[in-house]
């Protein structure tokens, strides 16, 4: 939760085009795993577990630059409870349907009610008071599709390792960090074609490097509590998913998104119900 609350935030502090912030992101998180692999001397690897571990890290690289996008759309406090909504509602659907967790009539309609009150909460979030002063519908538009499309590749980050539940989150954590790095690597040499744009060359490229580790912290911490022995998919992602209280407020006043008064209440309104529904979480068996 803190390390996915303050990434969104130092990548909008550092900025950057999307292209920088995913190299920054993506090479920072390959720093922290080579570190963590080296530090508990981890093995690595191979066979069917690197490949979906790998996989996932494309899904979420991919699924993370068309956030970075929906950024220049929305803004940080706008857009991270949008993308939050979106996650748990795949992400704990997959959990309950496809691996079987919240076994039990109660889970489920505990479950499925604290993500109803987190879907709630990440709608206040959102509420603007004077639609004519904001980017414009056509720019929220764009960055819900976004958002919407950026899901798919979320899911495989979510998804993909859980079909090889032998393989630790610390076995996991370096293949995914590579797959990541590649997706990033490759998306960068296909934006480097534009005369414009020289990723490599950009300074914000590596201050982004700051908020990768950042992110490591958050998707180490996150793969060992996403296993079945531990928290399971879908109480794991939806604790983790808290991170949009930092995100948010971190938006509204580190980068100086401005709420009107009526905003600002919603905001801390639909927080409110995103802790209320994350405590609830945590209590299902």
């Amino acid at each position: 939760m803190i390390g996915w609350g303050v990434f969104p935030v130092l990548t909008g502090y550092f900025g950057g085009k999307p292209v920088n912030q995913i190299i920054g992101a993506t090479y920072g998180t390959l720093i922290g795993a080579i570190v963590v692999a080296l530090f508990m001397r981890t093995p690595m690897i191979g066979g069917k577990e690197f490949l979906f571990t790998f996989l996932s890290g494309i899904g979420w690289a991919a699924g993370q630059i068309l956030v970075f996008y929906a950024f220049t759309e929305m803004g940080v406090s706008r857009t991270m409870p949008i993308s939050t909504g979106a996650q748990l509602i795949g992400a704990s659907l997959w959990g309950v349907l496809v691996l079987g967790e919240w076994s039990k009539t109660s889970s489920k309609f505990i479950g499925f009610f604290a993500i109803l009150l987190i879907i709630i909460g990440v709608y206040f979030t959102t509420y603007t008071e004077n639609k004519t002063k904001t980017a414009g519908g056509s720019k929220a538009f764009k960055g819900v599709l976004l958002v919407a499309c950026a899901e798919i590749g979320y899911l495989a980050y979510s998804a993909f390792p859980q079909a090889v539940p032998k393989a630790t989150g610390f076995e996991a954590f370096l293949p995914q960090a590579l797959g990541m790095a590649v997706t990033a690597t490759i998306f960068a040499l296909a934006t480097k074609k534009n005369r414009q744009s020289r990723p490599y060359r950009t300074k914000s490229s590596y201050t982004n490097i700051i908020a990768g580790l950042f992110f490591a912290f958050a998707a180490l911490t996150y793969l060992i509590s996403a296993r079945p022995s531990v928290n399971g998919l879908a109480t794991g992602f939806t604790l983790s998913q808290m991170n949009v209280i930092l995100a948010t407020l971190g938006g509204i006043y580190v980068l100086h998104e401005k709420k009107t008064h009526k905003e600002m209440i919603a905001v801390l309104a639909g927080l409110a119900l995103v802790v209320i529904a994350g405590i609830i979480t945590a209590f299902i068996k």
